[in-house]
């Protein structure tokens, strides 16, 4: 318990700290008050477009295709994470030998410094979003299963945070890993389902994606906001999905730590 206690009290103070810090650029944050309803705005005139004269495509209705951009926009304010790109610069520069230096997992450090974070997103982004979401554009929001979407945006949370510090977690072996970043977070965007939702790619492409990390970063808990999950012409329960996706999670997270273990023992202080 002493151990939990402490972990949990540095886990809080970091975020804080990195809440203060980023909180001092709070403007940079802000500008996604106005990038988020652009983009739901494009989305919204392209599917309203597409949906005249018709009352479904491919199953999800004109309603469910608002609520899916919208929730889609407000998830991924939540769940952004930059883990990659600051270990990478860490690895390069030489300066990630101090943390492997310190009584504290660099990994456990870099979620605590998403935390926080990502509560300034919270109230900077995800807060002003919604409102303008729901009151200006009568964007339906309002999750379906407020305890179950709650859980699975926690879950790509974790989900996102892991896949990115192994993402950074490349730079043992190339050093500069900006190039392995650009083309994931590229795949990502298509394949998570942020860009379009996965059910109007082909059944083989959606089976696929049920085997890999994408779709539980994003399509996932969107759909579990909307509360019906349906992939490769397979609707499954939402709370079966969301037992799914905590499954997968964990495989990441194990995965991660494997990796980290190889990857320690590449480390070799450049540029220190």
């Amino acid at each position: 318990m002493r151990a939990l206690k402490r972990q949990l009290n540095v886990l809080r103070a970091v975020a804080v700290v990195t809440y203060k810090e980023w909180s001092a650029y709070r403007t940079h944050s802000m500008v996604s008050i106005l990038v988020g309803p652009v983009y739901f705005i494009v989305q919204y005139f392209i599917w309203t477009a597409l949906f005249k004269g018709r009352t479904e495509i491919n199953g999800m209705d004109l309603n469910q295709m608002i609520t899916y951009f919208g929730a889609s926009t407000l998830i991924g304010y939540l769940t952004m994470d930059f883990a990659d790109w600051n270990l990478q610069m860490l690895i390069r520069t030489g300066k990630f030998l101090t943390f492997a230096l310190r009584p504290i997992h660099h990994r456990f450090f870099a979620l605590s410094q998403k935390l926080g974070h990502r509560f300034l997103g919270l109230i900077f982004e995800f807060i002003p979003c919604y409102i303008i979401f729901s009151v200006l554009f009568k964007a339906p929001l309002m999750p379906a299963h407020i305890g179950w979407t709650v859980l699975s945006v926690a879950l790509a949370f974790l989900m996102v945070f892991y896949i990115h510090y192994i993402l950074g977690m490349t730079a043992f072996w190339f050093t500069q890993a900006s190039g392995i970043r650009r083309v994931f977070d590229l795949l990502s965007g298509i394949f998570s389902g942020v860009y379009i939702p996965l059910v109007f790619f082909p059944q083989w492409l959606q089976k696929a994606l049920f085997f890999m990390p994408f779709s539980y970063m994003s399509y996932v808990p969107v759909m579990v906001f909307t509360g019906i999950f349906t992939l490769a012409g397979v609707r499954i329960d939402i709370p079966v999905i969301v037992g799914i996706q905590a499954f997968m999670v964990i495989i990441t997270i194990l995965f991660s730590e494997i990796l980290y273990r190889a990857s320690m023992r590449r480390f070799n202080g450049v540029g220190a």
